[in-house]
């Protein structure tokens, strides 16, 4: 069964700050992963009223598996790109691992 990390990035300090580095620091950091299949970078949209969105952005890592998802954040590759993330989530953010149930 396929596996997903996703990171979710809470609204940061400084979004300019954030996006100014935010393809080469985290996207790119997370394709190095080993093993990884697929990453999918996304943004919230912003409210209508102009109040504070729940996140941020998201960022979901495919792997073949939990065995593979769990061996790959073991690795250099992870070490650099999870420094990355902690730097770069000003606003806070959390990290899941989810077995994807449904594919359409």
């Amino acid at each position: 069964m396929t596996t997903k990390i996703t990171v979710i990035y809470d609204n940061p300090v400084d979004p300019e700050s954030f996006e100014s580095t935010y393809p080469r620091a985290q996207v790119d950091l997370a394709r190095a992963l080993p093993g990884v299949q697929s990453v999918e970078s996304s943004k919230v949209w912003p409210k209508e009223d102009g109040s504070p969105t729940p996140a941020y952005r998201m960022l979901d890592l495919s792997f073949p598996d939990y065995d593979t998802a769990s061996r790959a954040v073991t690795t250099p590759e992870a070490g650099a790109f999870l420094a990355s993330v902690q730097s770069a989530a000003t606003g806070g953010v959390r990290i899941l691992f989810s077995d994807v149930e449904v594919t359409l």
